[in-house]
């Protein structure tokens, strides 16, 4: 099972761990902080930032399992 799930909320994922704000950071985005993380998946995020999602969640996925 993945350890984020397809519907989670980048603001749950920020609150929750804390260490995945270096990787939204790595990527150039802002949703550290923005308004709209409480409604975006991180699919949603990776669309908005045209980013590969598999790359985005392997590297969350890294800094959560540590």
């Amino acid at each position: 099972m993945p350890l984020i799930d397809k519907n989670i909320l980048v603001s749950q994922i920020l609150a929750d761990h804390p260490q995945t704000v270096s990787v939204f950071l790595k990527y150039d985005m802002l949703c550290v902080g923005c308004l709209v993380a409480p409604f975006h998946t991180v699919e949603d995020a990776c669309l908005e930032h045209d980013l590969d999602e598999s790359a985005f969640r392997r590297d969350l996925t890294t800094a959560i399992s540590g």
